[in-house]
């Protein structure tokens, strides 16, 4: 069975943010799965753990041999809508040990139903509350390229 293959991020610089949209042959069910769930997001994306469930629970992201970054929900549409805000500056060697909205960027899950699967949209926004955007920008680009490659590659390899 092949992989689906999909375009990658793209950057808009004038308003900030990076935005990718993917189609996954999986159902939308097994994909917001992937997307909400803490053990289902460590499978491919960093290791996650939430102190509960729904908007307002905080917790955290982390990668092998590098802190982990603060993390809280901010917004849950069930099946259809998530909104995460986190402290990944990657261009600061700073990680704040506790979660702090006025140096972080929002990053949304969005789902729809697609012929044969689902087309999960990601986009992140304020990038401006950052150390250095354009560099922030750049690295996140790449980076949900790539995590969203490996869930595409985990959700499509499993039945």
């Amino acid at each position: 069975m092949s992989i689906t293959t999909n375009q990658p991020a793209i950057v808009d610089e004038g308003a900030l943010s990076v935005r990718r949209s993917i189609r996954i042959a999986a159902s939308q069910a097994k994909v917001w799965e992937a997307v909400t769930v803490p053990e289902h997001i460590s499978r491919w994306f960093g290791q996650t753990e939430l102190d509960g469930q729904g908007a307002g629970a905080t917790g955290t992201m982390g990668w092998p041999g590098r802190q982990p970054i603060p993390l809280r929900v901010e917004a849950i549409e069930p099946q259809r809508m998530v909104a995460y805000r986190w402290n990944n500056d990657d261009a600061s060697s700073v990680i704040p040990e506790a979660f702090d909205a006025a140096s972080s960027t929002i990053f949304t899950f969005t789902l729809e139903p697609a012929d044969g699967g689902t087309q999960l949209t990601v986009e992140e926004t304020g990038f401006e509350a950052t150390s250095d955007a354009r560099e922030n920008l750049s690295r996140h680009q790449q980076g949900w390229t790539s995590e969203l490659d490996k869930l595409v590659a985990l959700l499509e390899a499993r039945p």
